[in-house]
């Protein structure tokens, strides 16, 4: 695990690769009783679905929580989830959805339209400090309530008819709306139990916890022992239970990937969240290999800080970019599993093609260096690059220091920071460059390109245009076709990358393995998992033998 760890969180770790409490392995054990066991990479900064953004606690979430519609893991359409049927105005502006009729929270409660009033309204409300609130901003009024525009939220578009009924209003036809609806930021929380812990915007209180939270998605929390495991349980109330085939789902935190690695072998786990860089070449070569690697929409880039020096000169953001050698970062870091980017939307998405503005040129890296002042990098400050622990991070950080070192005669520091630490590095812009990656949310360019909207919760660079933000939030959305609304992305995405706010890097390639026992887990472009189709086979554990 992560070095930083506590000596009971690696004692945990020696006891649960020998299987030490019961003899039995969690694999062997999970197929007969109906669990599975997931690595999750970091421990989670909450279970709040209007707080958290990463990747870890979204995993948790959606088997806790249920927005109006749930994504097909083959398909990625949108399924019904609390809301059983919707309908759409003539002019595509309008949506009312049909709430289940036999939704229920955890605890026995219905489901009703009112929940998801309440519930959107707390998630744009500016005291929840909801970095996700962008999500929902193709909501009539959305946006002048989140940005403390409008003060009052009964002019957000989103209204109960009745218990039953839900009318979401927009500012225009949106497309991928239906896809917002399957992401936490849209999902509904208990009013009443965030209301015995504090006020509805307060952050990280007692709600989320063992014994407090209520749910309404297919599993209910049953265990969170801190950076050891967090466990959840079927939700009895649930109101597709019959289709339900796992009795649970236990997560590990896994940041160390040697260690989780390892932890598969041994049957402690039926997933891995990812796969050590110098394993991919020895899984690859196993027949009937557990390796499972998919394309997926996602995109590996770095954090520019353009309020600091000296990157707030646009000439030292582009040296730095250009300086870096992707297709060799592909080819000798990450093994050939993935492709080399220089936009921040993968390519295709939708049919939709970035534009390519740069390459490597490390004789114009230098010209541009020299033009901010620092030629041969003479009189360079320094900087520092974060990232949050993971060695193939760490791989991936260290070549572009050698990089920035080789073409530019720059030297750049390297700073590891636990999870949390990170995140909040990050969202308080406490950093010069940061690691970061972006995964789709929903299958559209938009999800990629409304994060660089000024003020936006993930935005994290400074970078602010008005151009861009109309582009993005006034021009794309009332397009007529699509062919019109991607020549605008184009336009925006130009702009951005001119700019030079972030680093691409790479587009993402999902890296897992996957137990023969597990059922129902298709590779899928967002690296999606419902757990409502997934099951276990009792399959024999054979070892693993690499070369």
């Amino acid at each position: 695990m992560n070095p930083v760890f506590s000596l009971s969180a690696r004692v945990f770790l020696a006891c649960t690769l020998v299987a030490c409490s019961t003899g039995e392995s969690n694999v062997g054990q999970g197929n007969r009783e109906g669990v599975f066991h997931v690595g999750n990479g970091s421990e989670p900064q909450g279970l709040d679905p209007h707080v958290v953004t990463g990747v870890p606690e979204s995993k948790i979430i959606d088997t806790l929580f249920e927005g109006l519609t749930r994504k097909n893991p083959w398909t990625l359409e949108p399924e019904p989830g609390a809301a059983a049927s919707w309908e759409f105005s003539e002019d595509l502006r309008v949506i009312t959805f049909y709430m289940q009729p036999e939704g229920r929270w955890s605890n026995g409660d219905p489901v009703t339209a009112h929940d998801f009033v309440w519930s959107w309204r707390r998630a744009l409300d500016p005291a929840m400090g909801n970095l996700y609130a962008y999500m929902l901003y193709p909501v009539e009024n959305a946006e002048a309530y989140a940005t403390g525009k409008l003060s009052d939220p009964e002019q957000v578009g989103v209204r109960a008819l009745d218990d039953m009924t839900l009318q979401v209003t927009l500012n225009a036809p949106t497309p991928y709306f239906l896809q917002l609806m399957d992401h936490y930021s849209s999902y509904a929380v208990h009013r009443a139990t965030i209301e015995r812990f504090g006020k509805s915007t307060d952050r990280f209180t007692q709600w989320t916890r063992v014994g407090n939270i209520v749910t309404n998605g297919p599993f209910q929390l049953k265990e969170w022992q801190l950076n050891r495991r967090i466990a959840v349980e079927r939700n009895p109330h649930y109101w597709d239970a019959d289709v339900l085939r796992l009795n649970g789902v236990v997560f590990y935190p896994t940041e160390n990937i040697v260690s989780e690695e390892r932890m598969f072998r041994v049957h402690q786990l039926h997933y891995t969240g990812d796969v050590p860089l110098n394993k991919i070449p020895a899984y690859r070569k196993l027949p009937n290999t557990p390796f499972v690697e998919a394309p997926f929409l996602g995109t590996y880039f770095y954090l520019l800080n353009t309020e600091r020096p000296p990157l707030d000169d646009v000439l030292v953001r582009r040296a730095l970019s250009l300086a870096v050698d992707r297709e060799a970062v592909t080819r000798n870091v990450l093994y050939g599993s993935n492709n080399p980017a220089y936009s921040i939307t993968p390519p295709g998405t939708l049919g939709y093609q970035p534009p390519q503005l740069f390459s490597y040129d490390p004789a114009e890296a230098r010209r541009l260096l020299a033009e901010a002042g620092y030629p041969e990098g003479a009189g360079w400050p320094g900087l520092e690059l974060i990232y949050n622990t993971s060695e193939s991070h760490r791989k991936i950080a260290v070549a572009l220091q050698q990089m920035w070192k080789d073409v530019l005669n720059i030297e750049v520091t390297l700073s590891n920071q636990e999870w949390k630490v990170y995140l909040d590095s990050v969202s308080e812009m406490n950093f010069q460059i940061a690691r970061r990656g972006w995964i789709g949310d929903y299958v559209d360019p938009n999800n990629f390109l409304d994060m660089y909207i000024s003020g936006g919760g993930n935005n994290n660079t400074g970078f602010s245009d008005p151009v861009y933000d109309d582009l993005i939030l006034q021009q794309a959305p009332r397009a007529a076709t699509e062919e019109e609304r991607f020549a605008l992305f184009y336009e925006a995405e130009t702009r951005l990358m001119e700019q030079m706010p972030i680093i691409p890097i790479y587009t993402y390639a999902s890296k897992h393995l996957v137990h023969p026992s597990v059922r129902g887990l298709p590779p899928n472009l967002m690296d999606f998992i419902n757990v409502k189709y997934i099951y276990l086979d009792d399959v024999p554990l054979t070892e693993i033998e690499l070369e």
